[in-house]
């Protein structure tokens, strides 16, 4: 198994409620463990008809009958998303392993409540895993990352992640399982990468007897290349990148529209990056999301759907841009994530109306699947199984599921 050729998108699992079970209140739906209009932190409500299990909210539908979410740490949940992914060609999820999570022993089993909730998800649905380590949150008064390779040592010991065998579904690339290290580079980030170890973590993983043997993916700023404006003008994030196989440019935010000359500077962004990074013999992955809104979470002090999705539209023109520009495999920002309005998940059109001061962004006359099948389809297009169609965005019948024939198109 390879990423050549796959769309793998971005998966938190960080969803928690007070009566899931696992002693939390309610994690990343709202703030301060609280989930009402007042401290809503989400701003899509997501389409929760098909969940085995769901919570009741203090949000209250256009019914007058009460809004109901999931919790990630429900195995159903993740089932269901794994389901979703298997029905709409998406090749599988990077999950993410916040830095916070690695730190305790506690924490680190905690975490591996919804890492093995995945890995059983993908291997029922012939999905692929791969960890994601974001080191966001790292602090900077001694901490390093010797913390990350223990917890790197004990899924590989307690979850056998890298292990199962050939029909394993752990996500391997140039032969070897990936581990994604995330977060290097950036301005605005305290730490400094010459002093928390990520060199260390590198070779561990590549170089390690028992628990290494691993390719490489880095996650980095949009203008990793350049050394400027998102990317501090350290060239140590190029010796590091040296000892990577694939590199993730984190490009969320940085394109508004794709629309003219935008569009033209995203393909030209990829395509210099692509002859880049073969040049040092590095893959690259580009990342390519839905849009963009964090109203709620943000207090309303930014605007609601700051990134406007356009039915889709803005979706396809960066899956289109990234396969033309010549790329070979794609992330997907993300999965699950309606705190930053980027999930490609299940959405709802119903979402609680009058409990003000939240809002929530309509999805508009598209499918609630809309977002799934079209991180689908891209993988048709890497694969040269569809045509380019820019307009491919448009589904004349929004009752439409995923075929495996070539899809519909409006006229």
């Amino acid at each position: 198994m390879s990423y050549e050729g796959r769309v793998m998108a971005g998966y938190q699992g960080w969803f928690r409620t007070p009566d899931d079970g696992s002693g939390s209140r309610w994690v990343h739906w709202g703030k301060r463990g609280r989930f009402d209009p007042q401290h809503v932190s989400i701003d899509l409500w997501p389409e929760v008809s098909e969940y085995p299990k769901t919570y009741e909210t203090p949000f209250t539908l256009a019914n007058g009958e009460p809004a109901r979410v999931f919790s990630s740490w429900d195995a159903s949940t993740v089932d269901t998303h794994f389901r979703w992914m298997k029905e709409h060609g998406i090749d599988g999820a990077f999950m993410q392993r916040f830095f916070r999570v690695t730190t305790t022993g506690e924490r680190r089993r905690e975490g591996r409540v919804i890492l093995g909730h995945a890995l059983t998800a993908a291997e029922r649905h012939q999905r692929a895993v791969a960890v994601m380590y974001d080191l966001s949150g790292i602090a900077t008064n001694g901490q390093d990352c010797e913390s990350v390779i223990q917890d790197w040592k004990e899924i590989v010991d307690e979850l056998k992640a890298t292990s199962q065998g050939r029909e394993q579904s752990y996500l391997y690339h140039r032969g070897k399982p990936l581990v994604a290290i995330w977060g290097l580079g950036f301005t605005g980030r305290d730490y400094d990468i010459r002093r928390i170890g990520v060199d260390k973590l590198i070779d561990f993983l590549r170089d390690d007897p028992e628990y290494g043997g691993c390719s490489i993916l880095l996650g980095v700023p949009t203008h990793f290349r350049t050394l400027r404006a998102d990317t501090r003008a350290d060239p140590y994030l190029h010796e590091l990148m040296e000892k990577a196989d694939v590199v993730l440019p984190w490009m969320v935010g940085r394109f508004r529209t794709l629309e003219g000359r935008e569009r033209e500077k995203f393909r030209s962004q990829v395509r210099d990056d692509l002859a880049w990074c073969r040049t040092r013999g590095l893959d690259y992955a580009p990342c390519v999301y839905p849009g963009f809104s964090w109203h709620n979470l943000k207090g309303g002090e930014e605007e609601l759907d700051k990134i406007p999705r356009r039915g889709g539209k803005f979706f396809w023109q960066m899956i289109h841009g990234s396969v033309e520009a010549g790329a070979k495999m794609l992330y997907v920002a993300m999965f699950d994530e309606v705190d930053e309005g980027t999930a490609i998940f299940k959405l709802s059109h119903d979402a609680p109306a009058g409990n003000p001061p939240a809002r929530f962004v309509d999805i508009g006359d598209v499918p609630s699947d809309h977002y799934l099948w079209l991180a689908g389809q891209g993988g048709r297009l890497l694969r040269g199984e569809i045509p380019a169609d820019p307009e491919l965005y448009r589904r004349t019948d929004p009752k439409t599921r995923d075929r495996e024939d070539v899809p519909k198109r409006s006229e």
